[in-house]
């Protein structure tokens, strides 16, 4: 009893010690966000899908929020790596020395499908909805007056959710290592997944058929690749469980002889 709670004691210091590590690179993140937010907004303002709009402020708090809502997100972003390496440290003494090579060598792939996912909305989808609402106004003659606010809303609205959908893959490769689920089971569950996708890219996009379109294609191509790089990650999964076989088996044999 004394041991379990002990143990108990221990995980929570671990997990005391790992937040709190998050915590002072958050900090740090948040310093540096400062002198990066006021570029990056200038930068979204100027890119293609707005340098044609004119940005207005209803509140006087407005350009504040912005700014600081801008910070927040750079904040989490470039904390990601490090929760990501303590949330593996956390866990990293439950698993082989083999898992946690494995494991470890996720963490660059996750924050570049990340940036990847975050990059494709911005530079594809977010540029034709600003130009789609702007030609559905013209059509109904009507002159738009954008806020600043809402407009930093609906990009952070279109982007992140993006970014965290391309986490698909390595997802998928994860749970199959794991030997939760398998290629053939995806492949089975095709068309439910690719109905779940077509209700996420709808909650992402507006009522849109083109811009549904846009983001659904490639949701579903990514599903595709998932599939592939799951039976890799099943391969090898199998791979580590007759290995794992052996070594019992022959671990028996050490420690009853009789049994040779």
């Amino acid at each position: 009893m004394n041991n379990t709670e002990l143990t108990i004691v221990e995980h929570i210091e671990e997990l005391r010690k790992r937040l709190i590590i998050v915590a002072v690179f958050f900090v740090i993140a948040v310093i540096g966000g400062f002198f990066l937010a006021g570029p990056l907004i200038h930068f979204l303002q100027d890119s293609s899908g707005a340098k044609e709009l004119q940005l207005h402020s209803f509140k006087i708090t407005d350009p504040v929020n912005i700014y600081f809502q801008v910070i927040f997100v750079l904040a989490i972003v470039m904390t990601s790596p490090v929760i990501l390496y303590q949330f593996w440290a956390f866990i990293s003494p439950g698993l082989s020395a083999k898992e946690r090579r494995a494991t470890l060598r996720y963490i660059p792939y996750i924050v570049l499908l990340f940036v990847g996912g975050v990059m494709f909305s911005y530079e594809v989808l977010f540029p034709y909805m600003i130009k789609f609402m702007a030609d559905m106004s013209a059509q109904l003659d009507v002159e738009q007056t954008i806020g600043i606010n809402e407009y930093f809303q609906f990009l952070i609205q279109i982007t992140l959710p993006f970014g965290i959908v391309f986490e698909l893959p390595i997802v998928v490769l994860f749970l199959t290592r794991l030997g939760i689920i398998t290629p053939q089971m995806l492949s089975k569950v095709r068309k439910y997944a690719y109905f779940i996708l077509l209700v996420i890219s709808d909650i992402i996009t507006p009522t849109d058929v083109m811009s549904l379109f846009i983001v659904s294609i490639p949701l579903c191509f990514l599903y595709e690749i998932s599939i592939i790089i799951s039976r890799v990650g099943y391969r090898k999964y199998l791979k580590a469980e007759q290995q794992r076989q052996i070594e019992l088996a022959a671990s028996s044999i050490e420690e009853n002889p009789s049994t040779k």
